[in-house]
Parts: structure tokens; sequence; C-alpha cells
């Protein structure tokens, strides 16, 4: 066996197709749903950006919990959602826009980096635009941080993609 290093890219990255699909379902069920009626409750939704509006706070509350019900039985990560601050709008009506999150920022691949730096292990990290990639010559060492970066929340969603022996 080769004593070549290992490595693997940390990612966060959310299916579209899947928020797609569960922005249909959700907006399918709006429509239909009795307490929905006559609120004027609406979705909309472009690259990376949901918007809802609704005549009450409270229908817009019970709307985004609707999307959100969607995107957990799509297998969508809540953590890849930002919600934005509930928001007056036209004809005394509210709105709330969900950023979808994808990618790392600096800020997120620097808090991961400085974990994986506190692990003690011999592990190289390496930023790279909106992803990280950790090397190391042991494979059990790439594992460990992998277990340990499961435990912590950043508040986005982690994956782990690119093993490459």
């Amino acid at each position: 066996m080769a004593k070549d290093a290992f490595s693997f890219d940390i990612v966060s990255e959310i299916d579209l197709q899947e928020v797609r699909n569960a922005y249909d379902q959700a907006h399918r069920e709006i429509i239909t749903r009795f307490d929905f009626k006559n609120t004027d409750t609406s979705l909309s939704i472009d690259e990376d950006l949901i918007e809802i509006r609704s005549g009450t706070e409270n229908r817009l509350k019970a709307a985004v919990d609707v999307l959100k019900e969607k995107l957990v039985r799509r297998e969508v990560s809540l953590k890849a959602l930002q919600e934005g601050p509930i928001l007056p709008a036209a004809k005394g009506s509210v709105r709330q826009s969900l950023h979808l999150n994808r990618g790392i920022d600096d800020e997120k691949a620097r808090t991961i980096n400085k974990v994986v730096r506190g692990l003690g292990l011999k592990v190289q990290t390496q930023i790279q635009k909106d992803q990280l990639r950790v090397s190391s010559k042991k494979k059990d060492e790439l594992q460990q941080v992998i277990q340990a970066l499961k435990q912590e929340d950043f508040g986005i969603p982690l994956q782990f993609t690119n093993y490459r022996p």
C-alpha cells in the first residue's frame, strides 16, 4: 500500500430539485387548505430565495411550517434555510424571506478549520472557494475528523464528499 495522502471535501449543498418539489407541494396545500382561504397567502421562489406572503402573521407562520414540513419529508435539512424577519408588505399584509444557504462561507470555513485543528490530529485543511479539503496520511484520522464535525453544529448542513485514498 502506497504512503500517499488520503483526503475528503467538506461541502454544504442542498438538492435544489427536492427544494422545488417541496415548494410545489406546499404551494398546492396552501391553495387547497380551508384555513388559508381568503388570507392572500402565497409563495414564490427563485434561485436562492423563497418568499412567503400572507394577510396575517399567524397565517404566514403556518405557511412557513407547511413548507418546512415538506422540506423535511424530502430530506432537505432545515439548517439550509435562513429565515429573514417578518416584514410589513402592501395592503396590510406581511412577508418573510427564506434564504437557501449553499456552500460554506469564509467565516464558517474558518470556524470549521479551527475545530479541525483543535483536534490535535496530523491533518491539513485547505479552504477552496465554498468548501474545505481535509487531507492526512492516515485514513483513521480523517474518520476522526468526520466524526468530530458531525458532533458540532455549524448552523449549516455538512456533507463529506470526494473521499480519496
